[in-house]
């Protein structure tokens, strides 16, 4: 099948989890792990203009861009024009990566996750007019954007924006049937559009390396030798029109568990898809609360939270364990699009419309005594 970037290898590495001392980017580590890379074929690295507060990008250029050929690697970061109040402002974030990361130009380019509220940012300060302006420049190669929303959004998105060249999805084998991450259905989309796709988090932001005794008892016995990780690795990888997948390697030892069965990398046979699908039924059956994620309860809320971000929040902890996890997203849906749910009123509204009946007042308070 040709499309872009049919020929770079399936496994890239996301510096948005690097080794870290203290609170600072573990830089010899890093370069270790960028090495060890490298050295066994690999060669697309992704970040962003916001990764540990634009220190990612500036140990891009120390580890990598400063350290090898340009032309030896690709890399990819992110423009969230969301973040800035003014059209200026917001393109003034491509020249601070190029300076940050010295790379010269881009390979791939991102408007940085795309959703229903902050697609409004990206149309307002013309952003997408301006990434075809670089790539007219030849400051980037190819352009496209992260999403985190649903399919039906995804579709309209591509629809305007014929010439995006890919897309970065979340798509792993616990999302692939969420109500909330749609992962399936964003995926089918892309394919729809002939839009070649980039995977990111396709461990679930590490869960899915430790999904739980049950899960995990249904891979040991199918392959002992097999890491957790790698089945939700390979997963991802084995789906077609994939350029890459990103993985969030922390320290060396991670990457060479990915190495080991991403080097050679063989998809997924017929046992191992029945292997994932027992898992995938399998953390059905773990008791969560059950939300669709239909936004009925956000558009009554007085108070403007966004319900169903906590309710993910809280399904991690419940389905997976994660409470660190459930904290770190419980702290992002306030920061990057509602209100604290502990200005919940108890109005009401909410249970109201809900579909699906949830006590969604009680499930609130239970979600701030444990997360906040």
């Amino acid at each position: 099948m040709e499309y872009l970037g049919k020929d770079i290898p399936k496994l890239g590495f996301g510096l948005m989890r690097l080794p870290l001392i203290g609170e600072e980017i573990d830089i010899e580590q890093t370069k270790q792990m960028v090495d060890l890379f490298l050295a066994k074929g690999f060669t697309y690295f992704d970040t962003a203009y916001g990764y540990f507060n634009g220190k990612s990008e500036e140990a891009v250029k120390t580890v990598l861009v400063d350290r090898y050929p340009r032309e030896s690697f690709q890399l990819a970061t992110k423009l969230p024009a969301w973040i800035a109040s003014s059209e200026e402002e917001a393109k003034k974030m491509f020249e601070t990566s190029l300076r940050r990361t010295g790379a010269g130009y881009f390979d791939f380019y991102l408007m940085h996750n795309i959703s229903e509220k902050r697609k409004e940012a990206f149309d307002k300060y013309k952003i997408w007019d301006y990434l075809r302006e670089l790539k007219e420049k030849g400051l980037v190669r190819h352009i496209g954007f992260s999403y985190h929303d649903k399919a039906a959004l995804l579709d309209k998105i591509l629809t305007e924006l014929p010439d995006v060249e890919f897309v970065q999805l979340q798509i792993n084998y616990a999302d692939w049937e969420s109500d909330s991450v749609e992962s399936r259905k964003c995926y089918e989309v892309a394919l729809k559009h002939n839009k070649p796709i980039i995977i990111m988090e396709p461990v679930k932001g590490g869960v899915l390396a430790n999904p739980g005794p049950k899960i995990n008892q249904i891979f040991k016995e199918a392959n002992p030798e097999a890491s957790l990780a790698s089945w939700a690795i390979r997963f991802a990888a084995s789906l077609d029109n994939v350029i890459t997948v990103l993985s969030g390697m922390s320290n060396l030892e991670q990457m060479k568990d990915n190495i080991s069965y991403m080097e050679h990398f063989q998809p997924l046979n017929d046992y191992e898809r029945e292997v994932i699908r027992r898992a995938q039924e399998a953390l059905k059956e773990i008791p969560s609360i059950p939300c669709t994620s239909c936004q009925y309860c956000v558009k009554d809320c007085p108070q403007q939270i966004n319900i169903p971000f906590f309710f993910v929040a809280m399904n991690r902890n419940l389905i997976f364990g994660d409470l660190k996890g459930a904290k770190f997203e419980y702290k992002m849906a306030m920061k990057f699009g509602s209100e604290d749910p502990a200005k919940c009123i108890a109005c009401g509204n909410c249970e109201r419309v809900c579909p699906q009946q949830l006590k969604i007042i009680d499930h609130l308070k239970d979600a701030v005594q444990l997360l906040s």
